[in-house]
């Protein structure tokens, strides 16, 4: 070719040079444009991740709920199996460690992970796990809890505002039936979850959207007020720590209405009131619709949950991660938007939680085959509410 170029006219070197610097422009454009169909190709489309084989799953813990591990590991490893043929998973539990997750997600994207479906302990220290993963163009799925970042792809969780205006109303339509004789006031503490777990705030969000009427004065049941003692945000949602919390209230308050964010510090909750022989005497919240939540219910000494159907959730994930294996759009998928604290919005999946106390426990976790009178029933008496 050199000597060619020697021996030709300069117009036709000259052509010959723009023809070979046209072709260089021509193949880096068809190149970009392969690189931008296969990652944005439009509105909600998969970032990353076709044809993605090897995904990895992160749960946040252990303590705050027996669901991570019972409900929401087994689920979700059935959805993406079945969203990818022969698809390799890698599975980790930071055990309330955000250091320990961080670790994991970063061994996940060395070994080569293309999609990450990550259950933040911490949601605001995970932004460091969605800002790596979208370095190395690998798309993160925040599970149930948001990762505050503007680098996170989806979201997957519950109308978790919304669980805690359940709460609330629930509180709301009770509270007049725990009033002591000749009181014009109800007297309630609040105890929430960890301030590191976006749901706890949002949650919190709810319960104040309905009671801050209440608490203000504003509103009032039959004349009867209802009052507050100040909210308590509990670490790692840990029940012993609940318990504590309310053995300390207890101790120089009366108290007849107990907010608590979910089942399991309900149940620490529970044990500070049967130690001052108060159980079945307050009116107690939960949340999770776990099995200890419904017990507690059964025997009257929890008055409602919130059910969140882990099965949808994890379902909905699975979807997403199919959507991004085949490089389709995500757009039917997506009901909704999520802000994180900084504004951005992140695509989202939200599905709707349910109410259940002593009427639908039957019909809305014995019926759809989530618990069976096995799990709930302990120590119940026979024929209780329909159920046991």
């Amino acid at each position: 070719m050199k000597k060619e170029m020697k021996t030709m006219p300069v117009f036709w070197r000259d052509a010959w040079t723009r023809v070979r610097v046209v072709s260089v422009f021509l193949l880096a454009a068809l190149l970009l444009a392969a690189c931008n169909s296969s990652t944005t190709p439009g509105p909600y489309a998969a970032q990353g991740g076709k044809g993605c084989t090897k995904v990895g799953i992160l749960l946040p813990e252990t303590i705050s709920s027996p669901r991570w591990e019972t409900e929401d590991r087994p689920l979700l490893i059935r959805a993406v199996e079945n969203a990818i043929p022969g698809v390799h998973i890698d599975y980790n539990n930071a055990q309330n460690n955000s250091s320990l997750q961080q670790q994991q997600a970063e061994t996940d994207l060395a070994n080569g992970d293309c999609i990450l479906i990550v259950g933040a302990h911490d949601s605001v220290a995970a932004a460091t796990i969605a800002q790596k993963a979208q370095e190395q163009n690998v798309p993160v799925i925040a599970y149930d809890r948001m990762i505050e970042s503007d680098h996170l792809n989806y979201y997957v969780s519950f109308n978790n505002v919304k669980v805690g205006a359940f709460q609330a109303d629930y509180i709301v339509s009770h509270y007049q039936n725990y009033a002591l004789n000749g009181n014009t006031a109800v007297n309630m503490m609040m105890i929430s979850g960890s301030q590191t777990d976006n749901n706890a705030l949002l949650f919190s969000e709810g319960v104040h959207q309905v009671l801050d009427p209440y608490l203000a004065g504003l509103k009032t049941t039959n004349g009867l007020q209802l009052k507050s003692l100040p909210e308590i945000f509990t670490p790692n949602w840990d029940s012993n720590i609940a318990q504590s919390e309310a053995a300390t209230i207890l101790d120089n308050n009366s108290i007849q209405i107990a907010y608590v964010a979910n089942d399991s510090m309900a149940n620490g909750v529970i044990n500070a009131l049967t130690a001052a022989h108060l159980n079945g005497k307050v009116l107690v919240t939960g949340q999770d619709g776990t099995a200890q939540g419904i017990n507690n219910i059964l025997l009257g000494y929890q008055s409602m949950t919130v059910y969140k159907p882990i099965a949808l959730e994890a379902q909905a994930t699975g979807k997403l991660v199919q959507a991004i294996y085949n490089g389709t759009s995500t757009a039917n998928l997506i009901n909704g938007k999520t802000a994180t604290y900084d504004g951005s919005l992140i695509p989202s999946v939200l599905e709707t939680p349910v109410l259940v106390d002593s009427s639908n426990i039957l019909s809305e976790i014995i019926n759809t085959g989530y618990l069976t009178r096995s799990d709930v029933c302990t120590n119940v008496p026979h024929g209780t509410d329909g159920v046991c």
